[in-house]
């Protein structure tokens, strides 16, 4: 795992931030806002942050704050890692040779795992992904607006989140090669 990956702590910094910088209130002033509503259902708490203009992930980490946190945003990036790869340990090598190459991309590059793929970012958005789709393929997910598909290139389809438009399908780990690495370094380019 690279150094500067993260699984949800980092992620809910950003959130936490993206909170604040929009209703100017960190996540503590909420907190106590929706306590002092005495609301008790997750709907009705929805919809009230909904009416006070909080929406999106800022919406969804007030929820969690007052319900719970689901089990899989409290493990670390590499427990998160090791369920992705458990049933596929030969992929791992894949995995582990793109997040090698990714910190050599610019100095802006943030890994960090999910619970079904791994995402690789700028300061500004997703530039890629790595997700063991099957047992015997991982597939490499770049955001490349306006390239259509070609050659290795394919559809996306569903790999990472909506962001992802094309994906390279890699079954060793020496398929992470030149092409494969200059795709990479083309999508952080035009994220960066």
């Amino acid at each position: 795992m690279s150094p500067n990956a993260r699984s949800w702590d980092g992620m809910r910094l950003h959130i936490e931030g993206l909170l604040e910088r929009r209703t100017g209130e960190g996540v503590d002033a909420w907190n106590r806002r929706i306590a002092e509503t005495g609301l008790s259902g997750e709907a009705s708490v929805r919809e009230w942050l909904t009416a006070q203009g909080v929406d999106g992930y800022p919406r969804m980490l007030l929820l969690m704050e007052r319900f719970g946190y689901p089990d899989y945003l409290l493990a670390g990036a590499d427990q998160l890692i090791g369920g992705q790869y458990a049933d596929r340990p030969h992929l791992r090598p894949i995995l582990d040779a793109i997040l090698a190459a990714a910190p050599g991309l610019g100095d802006d590059v943030d890994i960090q795992a999910r619970k079904t793929y791994v995402t690789l970012l700028t300061s500004r958005r997703t530039f890629g992904v790595v997700q063991a789709t099957t047992k015997s393929r991982v597939d490499l997910g770049l955001r490349l607006d306006g390239v259509a598909p070609q050659g290795r290139l394919v559809p996306a389809g569903n790999v990472g989140n909506d962001a992802i438009t094309l994906r390279i399908g890699l079954t060793a780990v020496d398929e992470v090669d030149d092409e494969v690495l200059g795709w990479l370094a083309r999508a952080y380019a035009a994220s960066a």
